[in-house]
C-alpha cells in the first residue's frame, strides 16, 4: 500500500513564498489522498495565514507564538500522521517526482531512518541555478564510523524521515531556534541506516534573507558571531542527547561524530578573530591526533610534518595554509598507496627487478 507522507512546512513571515511551496507539493505525481500537508506558522506578522487558508481543507494550518524552528518542527511533527515525514522550508520548492522517489526508497529498505537528496540552488536575483554541494553517503554509519567525518546534514527541504525512527530524538530541544532540522539529520545516523539519492528533487531558493545561508565572500563579523552561537547551541543539545540516551563517548561512532562537530565549531571560530600561529598549530595537531585511529601511521606522521606550516603562517593566512595542507595531504595519500602497492608486488611495472 502507498505510504502516507506528511509534508511539514514551517514558516515565519514568508507569506510571499508560501503559496509556491504548497503548489509544488500539490503538483506532485503522487496520490493526493496519501499526502498530508501541515503548515506551522511560527508567529508570522504578514499575510501568511490568509494565503494558506484559501487552500481550505487541503492544508492543515497551525499558528503558534514565535518560538523558533525547533518549536515549530515539534508542533508540526505532533500533528503529522504519515509514516514518512518530508520537510519543506516555506521559501523552497519540491521538484517533480520528489515524493515518489523518497517513498520508493523507504519502501525498498524498511530499516531506513532518513532519505536525503541533492538540491538545486536558485539564486533569484540572477535567476541562476547551481547544484548544492553534495556528498552522497548511504548505509549504517554505526558500522562505518568514518562516514561521520565526511557527513554534513543537508538543508531541511532535502530531508525525509521515517517517523518511528526519529521518535527517540523528540522533542527537539527548543533552545535550538535555528537548525532544528540539523539536530534530527545529524543524530539519526546513530540510530538507523540512511540513504542518499543523487537526484535533484528540490529547489533551494537563495533570496538574501535566508535564515542560515550566506552567499557573500566576506560575512560581517556580527553575522559570524551569530552563526557560531547557533552552532554552539546545536552541539550542546546534541551532546546532551548523547549523554541522556546512554551513548558513551568511547564508542567509535560517537567519538568520530563529536570530533567532526568540534572541528566544524573551531573552524567557524577562526573567523572571529583569525587564529594566531600557535593557536592554529595546536588546532592542526589536535585534528590529526583525533584522526590517528582512522589512518596509517605514515599518513599521520606526514600530517604532523605539514602542521609545521602553521607556525610559519597565521592570522589572515590560515585559510591559504589549510588549503595547501589539504592538497599536500591528498597527494601524499595517493603516493603512499602507490608505494604500498609496489612494495606488495601489486605494481610490476615500477617494482624492483628480481
Amino acid at each position: 500500500m502507498t505510504p502516507l507522507i506528511s509534508v511539514l512546512i514551517t514558516t515565519y513571515n514568508y507569506g510571499h513564498f508560501i503559496e509556491e511551496a504548497i503548489e509544488s507539493v500539490l503538483a506532485q505525481e503522487f496520490p493526493q489522498d496519501r499526502v498530508q500537508i501541515v503548515v506551522v506558522d511560527d508567529g508570522s506578522m504578514d499575510d501568511t495565514a490568509e494565503r494558506v487558508k484559501k487552500y481550505g481543507s487541503r492544508i492543515e494550518y497551525f499558528h503558534q507564538a514565535n518560538g523558533g524552528q525547533a518549536a515549530a518542527l515539534n508542533l508540526g511533527i505532533s500533528k503529522s500522521r504519515g509514516e514518512i515525514l518530508a520537510l519543506l522550508d516555506a521559501d523552497d520548492l519540491f521538484l517533480p517526482g520528489k515524493l515518489a522517489r523518497i517513498a520508493e526508497a523507504f519502501e525498498r529498505n524498511p530499516e531506513l531512518g532518513m532519505v536525503y537528496h541533492r538540491l538545486m540552488e536558485w539564486h533569484v536575483r540572477t535567476n541562476e541555478d547551481r547544484e548544492w554541494p553534495f556528498v552522497p553517503l548511504s548505509g549504517d554509519f554505526r558500522k562505518t564510523p568514518d562516514y561521520f567525518s565526511s557527513y554534513y546534514a543537508q538543508p531541511a527541504s532535502s530531508l525525509s524521515f521515517r517517523k518511528t525512527a526519529i521518535s527517540p530524538l523528540l522533542p527537539i530541544p527548543e533552545a535550538i531556534r535555528m537548525l532544528g532540522d540539523c539536530f534530527l539529520a545529524s543524530l539519526i545516523p546513530l540510530l538507523s541506516p540512511i540513504r542518499a539519492i543523487p537526484d535533484l528533487l528540490a529547489r533551494y531558493r537563495i533570496h538574501g534573507r535566508n535564515g542560515y545561508f550566506i552567499s557573500q565572500p566576506k560575512i560581517p563579523i556580527e553575522t559570524r558571531k551569530s552563526r557560531l552561537q547557533t552552532r554552539k547551541i546545536l552541539i550542546d543539545a546534541m551532546q546532551k542527547w548523547l549523554v541522556d540516551s546512554g551513548h558513551a563517548k568511547h564508542e567509535l561512532a560517537v567519538r568520530v561524530f563529536l570530533d567532526h562537530w568540534q572541528f566544524a565549531l573551531r573552524t567557524e571560530g577562526f573567523f572571529i578573530p583569525p587564529p594566531g600561529r600557535f593557536h592554529f598549530f595546536w588546532f592542526v595537531l589536535w585534528e590529526n591526533h583525533t584522526s590517528r585511529s582512522r589512518q596509517t601511521w605514515k599518513f599521520t606522521a606526514f600530517r604532523y610534518v605539514t602542521a609545521l606550516s602553521a607556525l610559519v603562517f597565521g592570522g589572515e593566512d590560515w585559510r591559504a595554509v589549510e588549503e595547501w595542507r589539504c592538497r599536500a595531504v591528498v597527494k601524499a595519500e595517493g603516493l603512499l598507496r602507490r608505494f604500498s602497492r609496489q612494495r606488495s608486488g601489486g605494481d610490476f611495472s615500477t617494482g624492483p627487478k628480481g
